[in-house]
């Protein structure tokens, strides 16, 4: 461990931005597969055929090896930060589509029925009343996601993807030189200290956004 925190104290401000590199490509990915993960979710979870559907098609993805993925996605896109990004927004779509469809499938008739006798339309009970009650089912997708992807992100420097993984994989090819071990156990530290500090920073939105009502 005096070898890790040597390795981390000498390199910190690279560690650093590393780190926000990663983490950032995380947010990012999650960010884009819940928008995507929404709209299919509102498009098919009124009809339980099309639902599953949707839930077994993100299945799939899941089922795809990261490095296959990876290795199909080289050829479309390149090396560097698109196939990383594609890659994790594919991985993230499951999760969070799967909790998106039960929140919304879940929620009471008789408050879209409320919702619709006040006079509001499709879209504002969607917005308004739907959204919101299944909120703490997305967040959770989103949580469960967000984990998946900070290690599937350090596959991806394989794709000479942004992160911290890049240090692991020149690590664990240096194995034999005196700073092999630190470097490649010092960046796999950090993204298990970065994935706790960022499912804390969940809960917090968590709480912020969900009314008391549902929390309780």
């Amino acid at each position: 461990m005096d070898d890790v925190w040597d390795y981390f104290t000498d390199h910190r401000r690279q560690l650093l931005f590393d780190s926000y590199q990663h983490v950032s490509a995380v947010v990012q990915s999650v960010i884009l597969a819940t928008l995507i993960a929404l709209v299919v979710a509102i498009a098919t979870y009124r009809n339980p055929t099309v639902a599953a559907l949707a839930n077994s098609v993100s299945s799939v993805i899941l089922t795809i090896p990261s490095f296959a993925l990876l290795g199909l996605l080289i050829p479309l896109f390149g090396l560097g930060v698109v196939p990383s990004i594609i890659a994790l927004i594919l991985y993230s779509l499951l999760p969070i589509v799967r909790n998106a469809i039960v929140g919304l499938s879940s929620i009471d008739p008789a408050l879209i029925d409320a919702a619709r006798g006040t006079g509001m339309s499709r879209l504002q009970m969607l917005t308004r009343v739907e959204i919101r009650l299944a909120w703490p089912a997305v967040l959770s997708g989103m949580r469960v996601s967000s984990q998946m992807a900070m290690g599937i992100l350090a596959i991806a420097a394989y794709a000479k993807g942004p992160g911290l993984g890049n240090l692991i994989f020149t690590g664990l090819a240096r194995v034999g030189s005196p700073t092999a071990i630190p470097m490649a156990l010092t960046a796999t530290v950090l993204i298990v200290v970065l994935a706790l500090l960022l499912d804390a920073v969940y809960l917090l939105i968590g709480r912020l956004t969900t009314s008391k009502g549902l929390r309780d």
